[in-house]
């Protein structure tokens, strides 16, 4: 049976002040554990619910954050949405998942967003365009890209910040590995071109191998997709002058790459061909790929994307870029030192 209790009685019967009754139900507030203890036990006794939305009225705080998914195939943003997801709601926030078509602006979606009166936005694997991104520094909703960059000439006067591994960093280090291996015919699998981790992947890798006097033998997009990433490796492997060794730019597609390269062209991993990814996906570690590939912690970056939010609504603070160290882990896809 529905209950007709109020905070107001709930503060009455546990001696307390009204607002300490709101204190004792939000995660992270102010409160000594005799109040929160003596509140409970009144609102036990009453059948007293706080109701989330009467607060969001008073506080105009909806404590909701919008979390916006271009895809879901590639297996790293399912362990981002569990991290960020768990990590928020243990700070009393709830995450509203809005999923978005891969590659395209998410203008659409982003006015839908706004009507439920979110107190921030993530954007992971999504599109945001200047239009939308400087209509949410209008109502005072920030926006943190999650392993995107924005262009900042483009996005002059919004509110969105940013959360990335170093990604130039992490493709330079994967053709300084291959080349210290002994492979000279490395080639490039991108993802999509409109893409700031596959622009920074890509433009760290190039200017590696310029540095060593030598450039990539070939290049090809996989879109970020199983199937294209096959149709990319085929088409790079379908001249004379086949590559010994690729750079993917992320697992999903690397562990497309080795299917084509061991069960169609019938190549060894990485006797005859080199294969490096990027992410550190569960996946790179099952016995049956053992990816070579660029390590980015899903914590930290997780971390650096809440603190950000905290900063962004709790006194809008300046939009900020964070850039994430990352790391490559060698497993069994190139040769031995």
């Amino acid at each position: 049976m529905k209950s007709n209790a109020t905070a107001q009685a709930v503060a009455e019967l546990a001696k307390v002040s009204q607002s300490a009754v709101s204190r004792s139900f939000t995660p992270g507030a102010s409160v000594s554990e005799d109040t929160r203890a003596r509140v409970l036990s009144a609102a036990k006794a009453l059948g007293y619910r706080p109701n989330a939305l009467a607060r969001s009225l008073i506080t105009r705080r909806s404590h909701i954050i919008a979390l916006v998914m271009g895809y879901l195939e590639n297996q790293f943003y399912p362990l981002v949405i569990q991290e960020l997801s768990q990590k928020l709601q243990r700070q009393g926030y709830h995450v509203l998942m809005f999923i978005t078509e891969a590659g395209e602006p998410t203008d659409g979606v982003l006015a839908e967003i706004l009507q439920y009166q979110v107190d921030a936005v993530v954007m992971a694997s999504a599109m945001l365009s200047p239009g939308l991104a400087r209509q949410c520094a209008d109502t005072g909703v920030p926006v943190v890209m999650f392993n995107r960059v924005p262009q900042m000439s483009s996005f002059a006067g919004s509110s969105t910040s940013s959360v990335t591994s170093d990604n130039r960093r992490g493709g330079r280090m994967v053709a300084e590995l291959l080349l210290a291996r002994g492979y000279r015919r490395i080639a490039f699998l991108g993802g999509l071109e409109n893409s700031s981790t596959h622009r920074e992947r890509e433009r760290g890798f190039n200017e590696a191998l310029a540095e060593a006097g030598t450039a990539a033998v070939g290049r090809a997009l996989g879109h970020y997709d199983f199937e294209r990433a096959r149709e990319a490796t085929r088409e790079l492997f379908s001249g004379a002058d086949k590559p010994d060794a690729l750079f993917v730019a992320n697992d999903h597609m690397a562990i497309a790459a080795m299917d084509v390269l061991r069960q169609e062209l019938q190549l060894r991993v990485p006797q005859d061909v080199g294969v490096v990814g990027f992410d550190d996906v569960p996946q790179a570690a099952w016995g049956a790929y053992q990816l070579t590939t660029v390590v980015q912690s899903v914590e930290q970056m997780v971390d650096a994307t809440v603190d950000v939010l905290h900063e962004q609504m709790r006194d809008g603070s300046q939009p900020r870029n964070v850039v994430i160290p990352c790391r490559i882990v060698e497993r069994a896809t190139v040769r031995s030192a």
